[in-house]
């Protein structure tokens, strides 16, 4: 199985923000989009990093009076890991769990199109499981 059957499943909308944005622009859109992480593109669109919660509530902790006016890229993780549509669900299960992060941007020939999250590469390994099982019950049954 393969990130692009995920995609198929959960669409391809990713939630960007500038590299001009400041902290205050990335908390807004992640409650308004209820997300846990933005991709941050420069003006060509190339992915340039992604911001989570965590990497805003981590700063809050130690600087709370000037963080929301800090741009994105004060705070973002740059050059993060990316995989594309044709890596498979193992190596990237893998890779999330080495580094320890919850988000990819898909990459495409250059073009950012999706993003995983650990929820959806979870989701993707209990239906792979259950349609195993199912055909494995199956086959028993003859």
């Amino acid at each position: 199985m393969f990130v692009d059957s995920i995609l198929r499943t959960k669409g391809s909308a990713v939630h960007t923000l500038s590299e001009a944005a400041t902290l205050a622009d990335a908390v807004a859109a992640l409650n308004s989009h209820n997300i846990g992480a933005l991709v941050i593109t420069a003006a060509t669109g190339a992915v340039t990093g992604i911001l989570s919660e965590r990497d805003i509530v981590r700063r809050l902790g130690t600087d709370p009076a000037t963080t929301l006016a800090q741009p994105v890229t004060a705070c973002m993780t740059p050059d993060p890991v990316t995989c594309t549509s044709t890596t498979s669900v193992e190596e990237i299960m893998e890779r999330m769990t080495r580094r320890r992060i919850r988000h990819v941007p898909v990459v495409d020939g250059g073009a950012l199109v999706g993003i995983v999250s650990i929820g959806d590469v979870v989701k993707s390994k209990i239906e792979q499981v259950e349609t195993e099982a199912e055909a494995m019950r199956d086959y028993i049954a003859g």
